[in-house]
């Protein structure tokens, strides 16, 4: 079984976006890549096949952390 397989499920970038608010494909990669919006606390995604994924709990835990410090 690969790495990524064991540390949780894969989704792809449309489920990441669905997840953080229905976002834009755009709004991601600011939070990678941008200097002035990159987020360095975000999740980086794994690549398989030049296809970005990312790891479901790692994005859920990023979301409650940023939740948590909204309040």
């Amino acid at each position: 079984m690969t790495e990524e397989l064991k540390n949780g499920r894969l989704i792809r970038a449309s489920d990441v976006r669905h997840l953080c608010g229905d976002v834009s494909d755009m709004w991601l990669w600011r939070r990678l890549h941008d200097e002035q919006t990159r987020d360095e606390t975000f999740p980086k995604p794994v690549y398989i096949s030049k296809r970005r994924f990312w790891r479901e709990a790692e994005v859920v835990a990023w979301l409650d952390g940023h939740d948590a410090a909204a309040e």
